[in-house]
């Protein structure tokens, strides 16, 4: 009996090591390279039955693409029926180089595109040259320091986002309350967040935990060859009258 169970044991974990590795490799078989060398440094994606090629900024921690943002947008356009994004109002915290919020635009979504000022010029082209003539709506660039004046930024009243997108914006920098605030201010009772993270060290770890006590979380994606876990969020009670 114990023979048995060790075996169906090693079964199931060979089954996810396989899943694992299968869909590990359908979203890295997005990026495409450039078949001839050119004065800019860029990568290719395929997402949405189009080419997306995105600028890098190697100078900048944020205009660097890292392999969450495809796991989002693999996820966003495999599971369209389930998270529709057409028409919905979408805000992407951390939007680096751009490729979340295209992918977001291309499935009609209404995008809000958000990073520090010294990544809004290299997200503003990545993004105008993807999406211009292909979406139903442009998507707005704008500057966000998390946790700094949201309610001017984003009043309740008029900004009310369907969907948080997020992709590896906890690591080991300074911020993280910040963020934890953004999150828990931008997040009203019907948004739902979905949230891509490649675990590192140990305070990704804790701002989970942190984060469980203000958001009930559901694990969509676990790619343990990529160190990647995609999460949908969505809060645990409403505000009170003085949040």
């Amino acid at each position: 009996m114990e023979t048995e169970q060790c075996k169906a044991t090693d079964d199931f974990n060979t089954k996810q090591q396989v899943d694992d590795a299968e869909l590990a490799n359908a979203i890295m078989s997005r990026r495409f390279q450039p078949k001839f060398f050119s004065s800019e440094t860029w990568e290719g994606y395929n997402f949405s039955d189009l080419k997306i090629r995105l600028k890098e900024s190697t100078e900048v921690y944020g205009a660097v693409l890292w392999p969450s943002a495809m796991v989002l947008c693999h996820f966003l356009e495999t599971n369209r029926d389930k998270y529709n994004l057409v028409d919905k109002n979408v805000i992407e915290l951390g939007a680096g180089t751009g490729l979340v919020t295209i992918v977001s635009s291309l499935l009609g979504a209404k995008v809000t595109s958000t990073d520090l000022p010294d990544v809004l010029g290299n997200l503003q082209y990545n993004v105008t040259h993807n999406t211009k003539g292909r979406c139903k709506y442009t998507p707005l660039v704008t500057e966000l320091m998390w946790g700094q004046n949201l309610d001017q930024r984003f009043p309740r009243a008029s900004h009310c986002f369907d969907y948080i997108l997020a992709a590896d914006v906890v690591y080991h920098h300074p911020y993280l309350e910040e963020l934890m605030n953004t999150f828990d201010y931008l997040c009203q009772e019907n948004t739902q967040i979905l949230w891509a993270m490649r675990f590192r060290l140990d305070p990704e770890n804790s701002f989970v935990d942190r984060f469980q006590k203000r958001f009930h979380l559901e694990e969509l994606y676990d790619l343990p060859s990529l160190n990647i876990k995609l999460f949908r969020a969505w809060r645990r009670c409403k505000w009170t009258s003085d949040s």
